[in-house]
């Protein structure tokens, strides 16, 4: 391609810029434009489906719910996982708007796991607090956004450029005006002149070398390359905690997480290869991370997430949610092994070092608006720092700078020239040398360092080295050669990496002390100094160009901490970091000076290129086209009548994303479709779409209809949806509890339990010929409250006490288990609790913990003495089951005695929980 002019830029004018179209900017140009600001959104990729978000999301971390969790609690929750170095404004800013957030995504189709209540489905996770929030189907929740940015209310007031790709924001008058980048597909040269620029760029995923070797192979979506800390960086604003590493457990030799958030809810855990727990960490932090690298070292190596011993349904839920979620191709990995987790634990590893606002805290400094210390300019998501904010934070935060934002209007000065030309050079620089050094090689070499020298543990010498060979890539980047627009986006993202490399290095070389465990451990300085670190350590470039560094005291706390204390105070300029002396092995007196040769001019002919795309069928394309300009409903009939099933399931894909009305009971209809991908795809887009349908007659009718269908997976959406919109009643629902598919009955007993049709579930319970099915209605029956009783029917709690008792006896050792642990919740009278205390003898250990679990709300005198003696059980679940029921019975003497023997207990989660209860 040809270098464009720099007076041949295209300009464009907007009120706020929107740099990043992943979680935080989506949320942000949204909000922008609600407060009627005229928002442009730059994606250097496709907001469709650019971001970590577009990955999928299998969960919520930090869901502050009311009647779940305390936004207080949350608070000092993240103040003791990142050892008190927070701005506890910003924190509380997540906790506080965080069930608002989860409300106003519901609001637009987002789904998040709720109980047959209706109630959020929080998980706890960590050994204090409930946060987590499951997303079953979480995989969606970018189109969602996406749906809603193309609204027609939103479209006049949103302008979306995707391929566009932002090099640096433009300041004048010592605040925000802009941006200058340039189109990734065609390589036009653009500005932007704007009232205020919002960074949205996420995390910088790709600063370590994975253990693979594979440049793209990153636990962090790899196209984050550090561009926003780059862009803040060289615009003046203050970046803070980037010695603070992002560093997280994953799969062994895979991209992905092993997502122990979502399997501990079903019963997995981390292990050793003893099959011991071993983390004493109460909260996902550095310290985590450093017991789980000791662990992995040592001669109890290495460590596995334990799913072998879970039983198939659990399996099954868990494979449905982590191979289609989280990582698509993590069931092809494992298969690819010949690994099956009824039969193998995944072996876990620690992933490359990143810088993460988000999962750590490494990013811009923002204070509780958004705004950085750039007027004009703000930050959101993984880029900004606010420790430990994941999504939900990610939201909040996109949200709090678009609504402060939006009050600008665009700058009407003359755009900078000097950054402009300085821009222009970065960006077309490797047009110059098509033959120089590719793009991957210099960037597999850049990070190489990386993990050779500033991963931990850290040390003086080797972060002294990394700044010398950051400083010689200066070269090899300017020597980088690229011929299409595509070369010169990815050779722009090394540029970026080596920025946060050099402040990565010269952070770690600036806090002389260990702190935040794994993230931050310096070998030379191995103590934690509170006495001199209790500080944010803030960076900047200094009017000189610079690397300078500042001292920043954490403000004074708004939640008290036990054991951490924020007193506030002056700064203490620190001003540049240099390094040790490396060059030599101890003094020399006189250094050589090398000297820099100029690369060769190079041939710039451009090598031809060559490619071929496959036409789609005019069908399909003329009703993709119909997707950018939201068709009704009566547009796409035609489409979902087309003889060909290829153009009715895109035609169902096109309906889900545009919604128009009659969108429900067109998809039930499309229930009944003679092939079996559009009936797929119409029951997942009505499950994806059900918090948004209307519940409207002619959606029941059609429903109901298909319940009547051969197909299994209609009948069984049919329910699940009939059931949250509550359109059902226990006549409706109880007749598929004799249906011939096990998943259609499970979603007939969730559809009872919605309307406490208590009768028809205790009638089912040991008639079901399916374990599984039993076992759900187990479950259910502790969830049931006395409804749906006719006049010759017993009262609601003997009814479902009556089945319980017979489901104790079930010849399946799951549903004595999952029976005995329903007791646990409903009650657990006398005749039952001597049942429970003979089961504590059970041969499987699964009805030992529910027998344990049961004890917990029996009388004192049976249940104490029982659970003393499980606390010697061979199994930890059963002693950790009995240390949850004595914790019920604490007020006891004796039980507070059994919890003091259990505090010794090799199990670390047992051990814990018994310390937690006295």
């Amino acid at each position: 391609m040809q270098t464009p002019a720099l007076t041949d830029a295209e300009e464009i004018v907007c009120d706020v810029l929107v740099i990043g179209g992943g979680t935080a900017g989506t949320m942000a140009a949204l909000t922008a434009a609600e407060h009627g600001a005229d928002v442009l959104l730059l994606e250097k990729a496709h907001v469709r489906h650019s971001g970590a978000l577009a990955m999928g999301m299998d969960g919520v971390n930090n869901a502050v719910i009311p009647g779940r969790a305390e936004p207080d609690d949350y608070v000092a929750e993240i103040t003791r996982a990142n050892d008190g170095i927070v701005d506890q404004s910003t924190v509380r800013q997540t906790a506080t708007r965080g069930f608002a957030m989860v409300q106003r995504l519901e609001s637009y189709g987002v789904k998040f796991e709720k109980d047959e209540h209706g109630e959020y489905a929080v998980r706890q996770v960590h050994r204090s607090g409930s946060y987590v929030l499951p997303m079953p189907e979480g995989k969606d929740v970018k189109k969602v956004l996406y749906r809603q940015l193309r609204r027609r209310e939103m479209r006049e007031r949103i302008r979306i450029e995707n391929r566009v790709m932002p090099v640096r924001v433009l300041t004048a008058g010592g605040r925000a005006v802009g941006a200058v980048g340039f189109n990734t597909r065609t390589g036009a040269f653009v500005t932007v002149r704007a009232g205020a620029v919002i960074l949205a760029t996420g995390a910088c995923g790709r600063l370590g070398l994975p253990a693979s070797g594979y440049l793209y192979g990153t636990y962090e979506n790899p196209t984050n390359a550090g561009d926003g800390y780059a862009m803040a960086y060289h615009a003046g604003a203050e970046l803070t905690g980037i010695e603070c590493f992002q560093i997280n457990p994953l799969i062994k030799d895979y991209n992905g997480p092993a997502c122990a958030y979502v399997a501990n809810p079903f019963g997995g855990y981390q292990v050793n290869r003893h099959g011991e727990r071993f983390v004493d960490s109460d909260y996902w932090s550095g310290q985590m991370m450093a017991e789980f690298a000791e662990e992995v070292a040592s001669d109890r190596g290495p460590v596995y997430l334990k799913l072998s011993h879970l039983p198939e349904e659990s399996i099954s839920a868990l494979e449905s949610i982590l191979h289609s979620t989280e990582r698509p191709t993590r069931g092809t990995f494992h298969s690819g092994r010949g690994h099956d987790y009824r039969t193998h634990d995944v072996e876990m590893h620690i992933s490359e070092i990143g810088l993460c606002g988000g999962h750590s805290a490494s990013g811009v400094r923002v204070d509780d608006h958004a705004r950085t210390t750039v007027p004009r300019l703000y930050a959101a998501g993984d880029l900004a720092c606010v420790p430990h904010n994941y999504m939900i934070g990610a939201f909040v935060f996109g949200d709090l700078a678009g609504a402060d934002a939006a009050q600008y209007t665009p700058y009407d000065g003359e755009l900078p020239r000097d950054q402009l030309q300085e821009a222009h050079e970065l960006i077309y620089r490797p047009l110059r040398n098509p033959d120089g050094p590719p793009q991957p090689q210099v960037e597999y070499k850049l990070r190489r360092f990386v993990n050779d020298y500033v991963a931990p543990p850290k040390s003086g010498a080797r972060l002294s080295l990394a700044l010398e060979a950051f400083e010689r890539m200066h070269d090899d980047i300017a020597a980088m050669g690229a011929r299409t627009p595509h070369e010169l986006m990815r050779c722009a993202e090394v540029s970026f990496i080596r920025d946060c490399a050099e402040m990565a290095a010269r952070a770690s070389l600036a806090r002389t002390e260990s702190r935040w465990g794994l993230y931050h451990d310096r070998l030379d300085h191995p103590q934690r100094d509170d006495a001199s670190w209790f500080h944010h350590l803030d960076l900047y470039k200094s009017p000189t160009g610079a690397m300078e560094f500042t001292a920043r005291p954490v403000a004074p706390y708004v939640v008290p901490v036990d054991g951490l204390a924020a007193v506030g105070g002056p700064s203490r300029p620190l001003g540049e970091v240099h390094p040790e002396q490396v060059a030599t092995a101890g003094a020399r007196e006189a250094a050589p000076v090398a000297t820099r040769q100029e690369p060769a001019p190079a041939d710039t002919t451009a090598r031809p290129g060559s490619g071929t795309d496959t036409p789609a069928t005019p069908r399909l394309l003329e009703l993709l086209s119909l997707a950018e300009d939201v068709p009704r409903l009566s547009t796409l009939a035609p489409y979902l009548a087309d003889s060909d099933p290829t153009v009715r399931r895109t035609a169902v894909t096109v309906l889900t994303e545009t919604v128009p009305p009659g969108t429900g009971p067109a998809l039930a209809a499309a229930l009944a479709d003679p092939d079996a991908g559009v009936r797929a795809a119409a029951a997942a887009s009505l499950r994806e779409l059900v918090e948004t349908l209307e519940p409207e007659p002619a959606l029941r009718d059609g429903l109901v209809a298909a319940l009547l269908q051969a197909d299994p997976v209609a009948r069984a959406a049919a329910l699940d949806v009939l059931r949250a919109l509550r359109l059902g009643d226990a006549a409706l629902f109880a007749g598929s509890l004799s249906d011939a598919d096990i998943s259609v009955r499970i979603e007939a007993v969730r559809a009872l339990v919605s309307v406490d049709a208590a009768g028809e579930l205790a009638r089912a319970a040991t008639a079901d010929p399916s374990r599984e099915v039993r076992v759900t209605i187990a479950k259910a029956l502790a969830t049931v409250s006395a409804g749906q009783l006719d006049d010759a029917t017993p009262t609601g709690p003997e009814v479902v006490l009556s089945a319980l008792a017979e489901l104790v006896d079930d010849p399946d050792a799951l549903v004595r288990a999952a029976a005995y642990e329903a007791l646990g919740a409903t009650g657990c009278p006398a005749p039952l609790a001597a049942r429970a205390e003979a089961a504590l003898s059970d041969p499987a250990w699964q009805v030992r913990a529910g027998a344990a679990i049961a004890l917990s709300l029996a009388a004192p005198g049976r249940a104490v003495p029982a659970l003393a003696k499980a606390l010697a059980d061979p199994n930890a679940d059963v002693r950790k089951a009995a240390v949850g029921a004595l914790t019920r019975h604490r007020a006891i003497e004796d039980a507070r005695a059994a919890l003091a023997t259990a505090t010794t207990d090799p199990d670390a989660d047992v051990r814990a929980y018994a310390a937690r209860a006295l």
